[in-house]
């Protein structure tokens, strides 16, 4: 088990994504994306963002760190909510750009796909049916 560190999300990956304005990003995806701030560092240089047991910092454009490009994919978010729908709807009414609609897959999953403010692409994903990845064209490995 890993040490505790109040000055660290508890999450075991924890994504760094940039933005030209950290407050504006910080305001922008807990509106949009329910996110809560847990650490603010700087007054615009990174915050500590968490949803769920899950973490995200967002840091501030310097040393060759760069939000996206229009057209360029590079990295995508994927984040495990309760209700999509409810999710979808909730983002679109605060400014997110929806680029793919709640559905539901062969894999248990509904899920929808939005854009935030700096162009970075967001994945809502919720569990509706728990399913062998066999059944749908995946294999489970096993790994020690």
């Amino acid at each position: 088990m890993m040490k505790s560190n109040r000055s660290m999300p508890a999450a075991t990956v924890i994504p760094i994504l940039i933005y030209p304005d950290v407050r504006k990003a910080v305001a922008w995806l807990s509106k949009s994306f329910g996110f809560k701030e847990r650490v603010k560092i700087g007054e615009g240089h990174r915050s500590q963002l968490r949803i769920g047991d899950g973490a995200v910092i967002v840091a501030d454009v310097r040393s060759g760190r760069r939000p996206p490009r229009d057209g360029e994919l590079t990295h995508q978010m994927m984040v495990r909510v309760e209700d999509a729908r409810a999710h979808c709807e909730r983002a679109r009414a605060k400014g997110a750009r929806i680029i793919a609609e709640p559905a539901d897959f062969p894999f248990g999953e509904r899920q929808y796909t939005a854009v935030d403010l700096a162009g970075h692409q967001w994945t809502f994903s919720e569990t509706i049916e728990d399913v062998a990845p066999e059944t749908w064209g995946g294999k489970t490995v096993r790994a020690d």
